[in-house]
């Protein structure tokens, strides 16, 4: 399925989100979890993704008692200028939460596989995530989502009529515990080497959007879940704000470093563009480009 387009402007402002990178070590080397939208779904229907959503109004109000580490914490870990402290922890919560909702997993729980579906049936009854672990004794580990990039979509979006400020965080898949995609909002998850789920979108086989081929193509320089931590913690997360024009009649998107953006610095190794074509975005340079 060929993602449509999107020309028209978009005057609301984006809306805080946060998505999850999880990784684990396999024989095969690092994978990366992604699920696959729904075809009906109002955002990316079809496209292969990493779990995430919006902030909730309920992430922000996790009860200080049950962190695992100070929510100024979570603050200093986004290196955003003008964060307040309860946004900053609503997004590590909310990345919780969503991996949860989408997934099955909760994330930095040693013994989580046993409290799965005392989580489910509590949230289900309308508690809220973070209540739920409270209340069953479990600390909310922030400290377990690595902040690892921030997207913030521009006015004209390319691939969606909506604009998300979207943190991606990383986190290493609990042990012991199976993935359970949502079967209201997926249609499989699945676990794919970054390289293979590049070369599997190349060959059309999935769908993926602009970022997730832009971070898939990061994580395919990393040799394993070690790695992708320690480059999660060795630097600030990288601010990406996609510059759009069309060139010929095509699509172009622009990253930082890029001739055309306005940031002159490199967010990346890679490339710093992708253009529509062949009903997909491609870099300049074909499949290689992006697995470096």
């Amino acid at each position: 399925m060929a993602l449509a387009i999107n020309s028209d402007e978009v005057l609301t402002p984006p809306v805080a989100s946060a998505t999850v990178m999880v990784v684990r070590d396999s024989p095969a080397g690092l994978q990366v979890l992604l699920v696959r939208r729904h075809g009906n779904s109002g955002v990316l229907g079809g496209v292969h993704v990493f779990p995430g959503g919006k902030l909730d109004a309920a992430d922000r109000l996790a009860d200080a008692a049950s962190l695992d580490r100070p929510a100024d914490a979570c603050l200093a870990s986004l290196g955003e200028p003008g964060l307040d402290v309860g946004t900053a922890l609503g997004l590590h919560v909310a990345a919780l939460r969503e991996t949860f909702e989408e997934c099955g997993l909760l994330l930095g729980q040693a013994q989580g596989a046993a409290h799965v579906q005392p989580v489910r049936e509590q949230t289900a009854a309308g508690i809220a995530f973070a209540e739920a672990l409270r209340a069953l004794g479990l600390p909310l580990a922030t400290a377990s989502v690595l902040p690892w990039s921030r997207w913030v979509t521009p006015r004209v979006p390319s691939v969606t009529n909506k604009r998300f400020d979207t943190r991606f965080f990383v986190a290493a898949a609990p042990e012991g515990q199976a993935v359970e995609h949502c079967v209201r909002e997926a249609t499989e998850a699945v676990w794919l080497s970054p390289r293979a789920g590049l070369e599997r979108y190349w060959a059309g086989e999935i769908d993926l959007a602009p970022p997730q081929i832009m971070s898939l193509s990061q994580l395919s320089r990393l040799a394993d879940v070690s790695q992708v931590l320690a480059a999660a913690r060795s630097r600030p997360p990288v601010l990406i704000e996609p510059e759009p024009f069309d060139l010929d009649g095509r699509r172009v998107i622009c990253y930082p470093g890029d001739l055309a953006h306005s940031i002159a610095e490199r967010a990346w190794p890679g490339p710093t563009r992708l253009t529509y074509r062949n009903q997909r975005f491609e870099p300049d340079g074909g499949l290689g480009a992006l697995l470096g």
